[in-house]
């Protein structure tokens, strides 16, 4: 299937991480929304806690785009599946503009993503420590690949009217636009730990007064005609959009069904509903303990037949009715580990249906909740290891292999995929490894067992969406 189709979009960029991208990009979304435009909110790369804050900011389900996880061809399909029925798209991009995979050049970077795209360039520029240096800095960044298309600036944390005048002068000189001009502001920040932002769900109340200052901030600030207007001026692209039934061959969807993505709830759960006709319940863990997901996986497990149900690990003592398969990804268990421990009854459901032979999908906060002590307090108990926070980030894109057979995937698959962790986990591996890694150095890493499969790498099913046929077909017929 082909087809053209448009979407007004704009890529926010940045010299450098801590410019304030995502002031800027959360901002744009909540202001262009407050005017009764649809925004479809999306971050470059494997990044799960800003897309909170722009589905706070947006009232969608925020997307990734990664080229590394996804591969380049699916950026704009998946783009353009996130984006329907939008009037407006605003993409956040990741580090530096030009910082993608390690030792890949441009691959995964916010200038291949916005290539992918073919959308305009908004630069954040961290102005508070120059003024006339400014116009260089944005004419290396706007000239040094003819194919990015840098159609303007931002200027954050600008000083002082004296201060705005030589920054505005340099670039007018530049030939480069001005869109915005912000000044520090102090309730704009949001609060920083051991892996980033903390996350929606962890802050709620607060996280709408930040996000609502952003958007106050970027509205004041900034030109939003001028913005939406350069929207604008982005093409057509030349493909139709991702649809997980259609990468599964499967069954048009149920009329009856609401289309299109989910909603979330300000505190990151997806809005479900259920119906007598829905194949085997997945339940998938949400709440502030385990926040990290793309919503493509719940698209696919449905698509493959699946009814997925939400539930909370810190408060719901049993799993949902019905559940024959269990996914739990990313997230902070470390932080809650006391009431996840707390919560013995639904340790003990989890460590039953995992007994039975049930599928068990775990992901980096998913393997240590299946672990018997994460930092000493109790878990699940499924594996035979124990996690612990550590002073060390473990951070990188990794080439992995299934090298056992799962209720995910038949050994020898090849994935991409992403560690982002402070813990460790003891053994590395076990009897039957869930993969083999060759970043940072060859290993095998997680675990396979009955129908569990845990380990510390992030994927995206999206690269290889028969992961979740398969998953779904293991709940039928465990």
């Amino acid at each position: 299937m082909s087809s053209s189709v448009s979407v007004p979009r704009l890529v926010v960029a940045a010299p450098s991480s801590g410019s304030g991208k995502t002031t800027v990009a959360t901002g744009l979304m909540a202001a262009f929304a407050a005017r009764g435009l649809a925004v479809s909110p999306h971050k470059v790369g494997p990044d799960y806690i800003d897309p909170g804050y722009h589905a706070l900011a947006s009232g969608r389900v925020g997307r990734n785009l990664d080229a590394y996880l996804c591969g380049p061809e699916l950026v704009a399909p998946l783009f353009l599946h996130g984006a329907r029925g939008c009037d407006i798209a605003v993409v956040e991009g990741v580090m530096g503009m030009f910082d993608g995979a390690a030792g890949e050049g441009e691959l995964a970077s916010t200038a291949h993503v916005a290539k992918l795209l073919r959308a305009p360039v908004v630069l954040v520029v961290d102005a508070s420590s120059q003024s006339r240096s400014v116009a260089a800095l944005v004419h290396g960044f706007a000239s040094w690949d003819p194919e990015v298309r840098v159609g303007g600036v931002i200027l954050n944390k600008v000083a002082s009217d004296r201060h705005e005048v030589l920054l505005r002068e340099a670039l007018e000189s530049a030939g480069v636009p001005v869109f915005g001009v912000l000044r520090r502001v102090g309730q704009v920040d949001t609060p920083s730990r051991h892996l980033g932002l903390v996350p929606v769900a962890e802050r709620r109340g607060d996280a709408v007064d930040s996000v609502a200052a952003m958007a106050e901030q970027v509205a004041q600030g900034c030109d939003l005609e001028a913005l939406v207007g350069l929207a604008r001026g982005a093409g057509a692209l030349p493909c139709a959009p991702w649809d997980a039934a259609e990468v599964l061959g499967a069954a048009p969807p149920d009329p009856h069904r609401p289309e299109g993505p989910r909603p979330q709830t300000p505190d990151g759960l997806e809005v479900t509903t259920r119906s007598a006709s829905q194949g085997p319940v997945v339940a998938v863990a949400g709440g502030p303990a385990f926040t990290f997901s793309y919503a493509e996986h719940s698209e696919l497990l449905t698509a493959a037949g699946a009814e997925v149900v939400v539930f909370d690990p810190l408060h719901d003592e049993q799993l949902p009715d019905g559940t024959a398969g269990l996914v739990i990804g990313g997230g902070f268990p470390e932080v809650y580990a006391a009431e996840l421990s707390a919560n013995e009854p639904l340790r003990k459901a989890v460590a039953a249906l995992a007994e039975s032979g049930a599928p068990v999908a775990a992901e980096c906060a998913g393997l240590l909740y299946l672990c018997r002590e994460l930092d000493g307090q109790p878990m699940a108990g499924v594996l035979d290891a124990d996690a612990r926070m550590t002073e060390t980030l473990t951070l990188g894109y990794r080439d992995a292999v299934a090298v056992s057979d799962s209720s995910l995937a038949v050994a020898g698959t090849r994935m991409r995929g992403h560690e982002f962790h402070r813990t460790v986990v003891e053994p590395e591996a076990g009897d039957a490894a869930a993969w083999g890694v060759r970043v940072p150095r060859r290993r095998l890493e997680g675990f396979v067992q009955r129908g569990v499969h845990a380990s510390y790498l992030h994927t995206h099913w999206v690269s290889e969406p028969g992961v979740a046929r398969r998953f779904v077909e293991r709940c039928r017929t465990s």
